[in-house]
């Protein structure tokens, strides 16, 4: 018989698992193809940026971890903090796979600066959902002015210190702007 307590544990685990199962099987490579792992890659124009555990992509996931935490809180709150996580989880799984998918992957490349993206290693889309957790645990014990501070910062900082981030990389998916792709290609 399953603890109560434990299930939402458990099936927050089994979304993970199932999305680095799913990515392994639509062929994303488990690890940089470079053959090694790293904590940090701190260089965006290379064939190692989100092949490693962290980048500076990584914050926009806290970031996600943050929103998706304010957006259960609005619509789910009286559901189990612990339930809301594996929901986030869920939200963030479907955004990676999503996010590695040859669509999304080729919009990128088509309509960024990221010519040379290729999609996410496994272990980088784990380490985004991990990420992802990070933020939304912060966001359910910080109080509401520093998450918004965070959030800002965060993104503030990754725009201004490589020209990208989850506010820049959103309007370039879905509205992309010839002047921002030019602003970003002049790092």
């Amino acid at each position: 018989m399953l603890n109560r307590k434990a299930a939402p544990w458990i099936v927050t685990g089994m979304i993970v698992n199932a999305a680095a199962i799913w990515l392994l099987w639509i062929g994303r490579a488990p690890i940089c193809t470079c053959g090694y792992v790293k904590l940090w890659h701190g260089q965006t124009v290379s064939s190692e940026n989100s092949q490693h555990i962290a980048d500076w992509y990584t914050p926009s996931h806290v970031i996600h971890g943050f929103l998706l935490y304010a957006g259960l809180w609005l619509i789910a709150r009286r559901l189990p903090l612990a339930w809301r996580l594996s929901l986030a989880t869920l939200i963030e799984a479907v955004w990676e796979i999503v996010e590695n998918s040859d669509a999304i992957i080729e919009r990128y490349r088509t309509v960024t600066i990221a010519l040379d993206y290729y999609g996410d290693s496994v272990l980088n889309s784990v380490s985004d959902i991990l990420a992802m957790m990070l933020g939304f645990f912060l966001a359910s014990r910080l109080p509401l002015w520093t998450s918004l501070t965070l959030v800002i910062g965060f993104d503030l900082f990754t725009t201004w210190l490589i020209r990208d981030g989850l506010t820049l990389n959103v309007l370039m998916l879905v509205w992309p702007l010839q002047a921002v792709r030019d602003w970003q290609a002049a790092l």
